[in-house]
């Protein structure tokens, strides 16, 4: 009954946080992005919100939640109001699978990857809900263009995702966390930064921000959303942010482990905490400083390299942890130099090819510019 009751007790808690920290986050990622982009803000365009605009976050809430909520006219109104409840719900529930602790976790079920995993489609029906619901042309289009990206993006996620579950052969997040002596981001760099790019597109950061492109489809899949429903779609979409920022924190740097926790293990979820704050950070980087790439070259950079380099770093490193452990390193830090080793060697590999080809495209182009004078 305690075991129970400490789950439930869990689980109250970390369906709360994610709430604060969305207020605290947006406030985060306004003062980043107006640091690096140089901008002014409420504190320097004549209003006051607080110290630093710390209340601005909370009177921005309260408009919108007393904004009207308008239908347009010949939308499916069940479909268009349960679009933003399930966005908000995927982007909670994920959060009860995250291990902040020895103890403090939702629950952990073993199959915590695969719970996660599953997860994730519901952001896309959401979006798919949301715009062919609207009736809308520019929410069909950012519907098309999430659709796309999201599902291909998905590929090489799921396939570096395959690595750490590999070498450690579970699926529960805590046990992937207890296997990390060493972080898998310096064991598994390259499977590291395809799930981190991956993650962006699936998150929707620049500079894959398609699905909205405020400056070519107003705002997406979301257009027609106002007032309360509109906020749910901002909310979940920080709170998506931060979500998969602590999961890749978990997966790839070790998640709550870190100096003195097993002396302290309250610190555990400040260990987790501030590795996915780092991890968000370099998101709102990207979303200050980076510009949106088109649609064609989102989804040629996943199909041509990202989807590739994946499945190459998949069969590469299966056969090295093979060999490794053939040959006498039966645990996972005997056999990290051997894996660092195979990253490097496919990372240079797919550099002479990246190098091999832009060669080649360059020569095509040199030709076409050419050939009206050899004519």
């Amino acid at each position: 009954m305690e075991i129970y009751l400490r789950y439930i007790l869990n689980s109250l808690i970390l369906l709360i946080i994610p709430f604060a920290s969305a207020l605290i986050l947006i406030w985060v990622a306004r003062k980043v992005i107006a640091r690096i982009q140089d901008r002014l803000g409420p504190n320097s365009s004549g209003s006051w919100a607080g110290p630093y605009a710390i209340f601005q976050t909370l009177a921005d809430a309260v408009k919108i939640l007393t904004k009207e909520l308008i239908i347009p006219e010949g939308a499916d109104r069940v479909v268009f109001l349960a679009a933003p409840a399930v966005v908000v719900a995927a982007a909670l529930l994920v959060w009860l699978v995250i291990p902040f602790g020895p103890t403090l976790q939702g629950m952990d079920p073993d199959i915590g990857i695969f719970y996660v995993v599953v997860l994730t489609p519901f952001t896309l029906f959401s979006m798919i809900m949301a715009g062919w619901s609207s009736r809308n042309k520019y929410a069909s289009l950012g519907t098309f263009r999430a659709v796309a990206q999201m599902v291909s993006y998905e590929i090489p996620q799921f396939l570096s995702l395959l690595l750490p579950i590999m070498l450690t052969g579970s699926l529960s997040l805590q046990r992937l966390v207890l296997a990390q002596q060493l972080p898998f981001a310096l064991v598994l760099p390259i499977p590291a930064l395809i799930y981190f790019l991956a993650m962006t597109a699936e998150v929707g950061r620049l500079p894959f921000e398609q699905a909205e492109a405020d400056a070519e489809i107003v705002a997406g899949y979301f257009t027609e959303y106002s007032g309360m429903m509109f906020g749910a779609f901002y909310l979940a979409e920080f709170i998506n942010n931060f979500s998969a920022s602590l999961i890749f924190a978990t997966l790839f740097l070790g998640g709550w482990r870190g100096p003195w926790v097993e002396q302290v293990p309250a610190l555990g979820p400040v260990w987790l905490v501030l590795k996915g704050f780092l991890v968000f950070l370099v998101l709102m980087l990207f979303w200050g400083a980076m510009p949106r790439l088109r649609i064609d070259h989102i989804l040629n950079f996943n199909w041509k390299l990202l989807t590739p380099l994946a499945l190459a770093m998949l069969i590469v490193i299966a056969w090295v942890n093979r060999l490794a452990f053939d040959l006498g390193a039966t645990t996972l830090a005997a056999r990290a130099p051997w894996l660092l080793l195979a990253n490097l060697g496919v990372g240079i590999v797919t550099w002479g090819i990246l190098r091999l080809v832009d060669r080649r495209a360059k020569r095509r182009r040199d030709a076409q510019r050419f050939e009206p004078f050899l004519e």
